[in-house]
């Protein structure tokens, strides 16, 4: 199902993207589509407040936190329709801090089993990170640029490192936990390396 993903990290990308999950009759229901008049292209999204039970759209009964990687939160947050009236989900006044909460938890798993930057490292990516957010501001030719010699170096990087680990090696499914990313991600980063 197409998600629109409500909570993103840059420590894991789209691999770990959250957002708030939608049950119906106990199960999550496919995407809404909006009727939009003649024409080929239907648009249709899959967030939360699109299921209010308006235009035939099926009326969520509770809330919960979804991920990318597969996981769903365990915890249900019912909606009160009492409450809610025959106002658009948008509208009301719907608290998403359980959501959040459960899958900031659920990071904290992730977090917890991917291997540890080193610190110098990491506080040099963080370093790093706001002096091109400040160059994309002040000089956005020159951030572009800096990006692009960040790609080809964490390229580079990248499958030397994936292949040192592939010739270890370590499965796909260990360098995914490690890497706090999916199996297939990590499986597309051993097979490129072995390719070089």
């Amino acid at each position: 199902m197409l998600v629109d993903w409500d909570w993103w990290t840059v420590d894991f990308g789209d691999a770990h993207a959250g957002a708030v999950g939608v049950l119906v009759g106990g199960s999550e229901p496919g995407p809404v589509y909006f009727d939009v008049g003649s024409g080929s292209e239907v648009p249709s999204t899959a967030n939360w407040s699109a299921y209010d039970g308006r235009a035939r759209r099926p009326r969520a009964e509770a809330l919960r936190a979804v991920c990318a990687c597969g996981w769903r939160s365990a915890a249900q947050y019912p909606l009160n329709w009492d409450t809610i009236g025959d106002q658009p989900l948008y509208e009301a006044d719907i608290d998403l801090a359980g959501p959040l909460a459960d899958w900031t938890a659920h990071l904290s798993v992730v977090r917890d089993a991917a291997v540890p930057l080193p610190e110098p490292l990491a506080a040099l990516l963080v370093e790093m990170a706001e002096q091109l957010t400040a160059a994309a501001a002040d000089a956005p030719l020159a951030a572009l640029r800096a990006a692009g010699v960040l790609e080809r170096i964490a390229a580079r990087v990248g499958r030397e490192a994936a292949g040192v680990l592939r010739a270890d090696g370590l499965s796909a499914e260990a360098v995914a936990t490690a890497l706090g990313t999916t199996r297939s991600t990590a499986l597309v980063l051993l097979l490129t390396a072995q390719d070089r």
